[in-house]
């Protein structure tokens, strides 16, 4: 007699691999129909993940679940002889990455197969120093700073600049860091490392700030003050930019710097009220989106009038 396959997924796991499914009942061919009803997404060859837990999750958290969808499926933890990094260390250490693909970047001490990973794999071979390997969420990976250098090796200037920045301000050790950019003298790639140290400011708090700052001073415009106070009627406000000579302010308005945080409405209407405050003080505003950064000449034009005005 035919075995019916159960009509719903087991409660409280949310991530599987096709074998897990075939012990609870689901065949080839319920899977298949539980992928194409949305019911399950396939993340990997092998490992699939309840569809309602995918659809509410942040890009973000949905490249970790992909990190995680590879250890489950290749029982990685307990092989022992991979480590996350690069990128995918990267995203354990919740670091911000901009712009930056989904793949799953391992490295490990022997050369690896060209067949040996799938197509969603970046495998790398390495040596590892004594304290470069760390755990989190389970998972072996790179520590902070060797993972911020293995990942200025491969990324672009701006790129390399979000990240340092980032990995500076969670409190990555910056001696540590030109310690291990020195040791790697005419290694590709250690030129925009270099850089990316020398130009980091771990005051930025997004990866749009990072942007900004980078632009304003790639166009040769005065640089401003970063994360400034000031005090009004309305209490004490904090300016992502500001020349406070010319009371011109610059704020980057990235949606997840607010919106995820508190209501929508609340956050709005406070937004204002400090913004009105500020003004009644005599500052001026800039503000800044996301598109403004990738039309050069118009953004460099905005700030130069306002500068000037306010001269």
């Amino acid at each position: 007699m035919t075995k019916t396959a159960p009509s719903e997924l087991p409660s409280g796991i949310n991530l599987w691999r096709t074998s897990e499914l075939n012990e609870a009942g689901f065949n080839a061919r319920a899977i298949a129909r539980m992928v194409q009803s949305g019911v399950l997404v396939r993340l990997r060859r092998g490992c699939y993940i309840r569809g309602s837990t995918w659809a509410a999750e942040k890009s973000w958290v949905r490249s970790r679940q992909l990190i995680a969808a590879h250890a489950h499926g290749t029982l990685t933890t307990s092989g022992g002889g991979l480590v996350y990094s690069h990128t995918s260390a990267a995203r354990l250490h919740r670091l911000f990455l901009w712009d930056v693909d989904d793949l799953v970047h391992v490295t490990q001490k022997t050369t690896p197969s060209p067949v040996s990973h799938g197509r969603d794999v970046v495998a790398h071979s390495g040596v590892f120093n004594e304290g470069d390997v760390t755990f989190l969420d389970g998972l072996p990976c790179t520590t902070l700073e060797r993972t911020v250098v293995d990942c200025c090796l491969t990324l672009n200037s701006r790129q390399a600049l979000v990240l340092m920045d980032h990995a500076l301000r969670i409190g990555a050790d910056s001696a540590r860091l030109e310690s291990m950019c020195d040791a790697l003298a005419r290694r590709g790639g250690v030129l925009t490392l270099r850089r990316a140290l020398r130009n980091a400011d771990p005051r930025s708090e997004s990866p749009g700030e990072t942007l900004t700052r980078e632009l304003l001073q790639r166009l040769r415009i005065e640089p401003p003050e970063l994360q400034v106070e000031v005090r009004t009627v309305e209490g004490r406000h904090r300016l992502d930019f500001a020349w406070r000579n010319k009371k011109v302010a610059m704020e980057f308005d990235g949606r997840t710097k607010y919106f995820d945080y508190a209501p929508t409405d609340e956050v709005i209407y406070k937004e204002r009220q400090r913004e009105k405050a500020l003004t009644e003080l005599g500052w001026t505003f800039i503000r800044i989106k996301w598109r403004d950064l990738f039309q050069e000449h118009e953004f460099k034009m905005r700030v130069l009038r306002a500068l000037r005005a306010a001269e």
